[in-house]
């Protein structure tokens, strides 16, 4: 570990070991869990300073996976919000059983005190606010609404929230101290105007019940024509039909008994198991099938297929080779739920 003193304020440290850098991870944010699919290649830096009672990092990395199990969060409590801007790179961001992917741009809002995991390609680069509760004067409910929900670059105040933030991060050694403070709290303020304006743009009540079929068809058909972007999510697919991320959730919970993004992902997921067993389809490799479907990072793809399916994409796909001159279906794993 290669570790600096910028000023007597900002504090780097750099790691090629991923244990190393769980620990200097989890001593600044978190107790967490950290792997990474290839740790011989792997080079982790943080960057950050505290600023009163907020702490903000620059975080660089090479791919790994995050995880906070809910046992692990009641044993160590923070009390704290995190604000994650993702300043290049893709990551992957769950809490409350909803998902983001974050691309260039983008922010996210999650609970420190309740079970969340990030997956992280090579090289990313986030900034990261980190910040007690009670700064944030928003209901426990529409906190709970935000976790794990994307404001998307293109959103109108996210455009002057994000290079605020990246300016921040950029002077962190030159900051005066009362000066950084106040900016900081800044930070915090323009993170509640966001928020506040994320809750309030969008209708709260959820429909009556005679509009639910109708409303879940347009919702279904709507998430079906954009599976191949990578980044659709709870949010996008409320937004487009003019209702609140609460009212998509219960909408899902009420109907499918699963929440949006495991609908999403199942959808996803069948889909690529439809084309792995499709002899048309051998001539692709199983990294472009999970690309046309939405799913950009290979590792985490093979992952959710065989906890999905019981067995990797590539033994799915050279089952389904051998078995083709029988049934095309006798055998196979039975498909995740929708099956459409």
């Amino acid at each position: 570990m290669e570790g600096s003193k910028a000023s007597s304020a900002v504090e780097s440290v750099v790691t090629r070991e991923i244990d190393e850098y769980s620990r200097l991870v989890s001593d600044r944010f978190a107790p967490l869990k950290i792997g990474s699919d290839r740790p011989g290649r792997f080079t982790g830096a943080i960057r950050g300073r505290r600023l009163g009672e907020i702490e903000i990092f620059d975080v660089r990395a090479n791919q790994h996976e995050v995880e906070r199990p809910q046992p692990l969060a009641n044993r160590t409590p923070k009390g704290a919000y995190m604000l994650h801007l993702q300043l290049s790179g893709v990551g992957v961001i769950r809490q409350e059983g909803r998902e983001a992917v974050l691309q260039t741009g983008d922010l996210a809002f999650y609970d420190s005190d309740r079970a969340y995991s990030l997956s992280l390609d090579d090289r990313f680069r986030n900034a990261i606010l980190v910040f007690p509760q009670h700064l944030l004067t928003l209901p426990a409910e529409s906190t709970n609404q935000l976790a794990a929900t994307k404001i998307s670059g293109r959103h109108a105040l996210t455009g002057v929230v994000a290079p605020f933030l990246t300016q921040l991060i950029g002077a962190l050694e030159f900051l005066p101290a009362l000066s950084g403070r106040r900016l900081a709290r800044n930070a915090v303020d323009l993170i509640a105007t966001v928020i506040h304006a994320e809750l309030g743009g969008v209708a709260p009540g959820a429909p009556e019940p005679s509009r639910r079929p109708s409303l879940l068809r347009q919702v279904r058909a709507y998430i079906d024509d954009n599976l191949t972007d990578p980044s659709l999510d709870p949010q996008q697919v409320a937004a487009a039909h003019f209702i609140s991320v609460r009212t998509l959730h219960t909408l899902f919970k009420k109907e499918e008994e699963m929440g949006v993004a495991e609908w999403i992902r199942t959808r996803r997921l069948k889909l690529c198991r439809d084309d792995l067993s499709s002899p048309l389809q051998d001539y692709l490799p199983i990294s472009a099938v999970a690309a046309r479907h939405g799913f950009i990072n290979p590792p985490h793809f093979s992952r959710l297929f065989k906890a999905t399916f019981g067995e990797s994409p590539a033994e799915f796909r050279l089952r389904s080779q051998a078995t083709s001159s029988g049934s095309d279906t006798e055998g196979c794993a039975p498909s995740p739920r929708p099956d459409l």
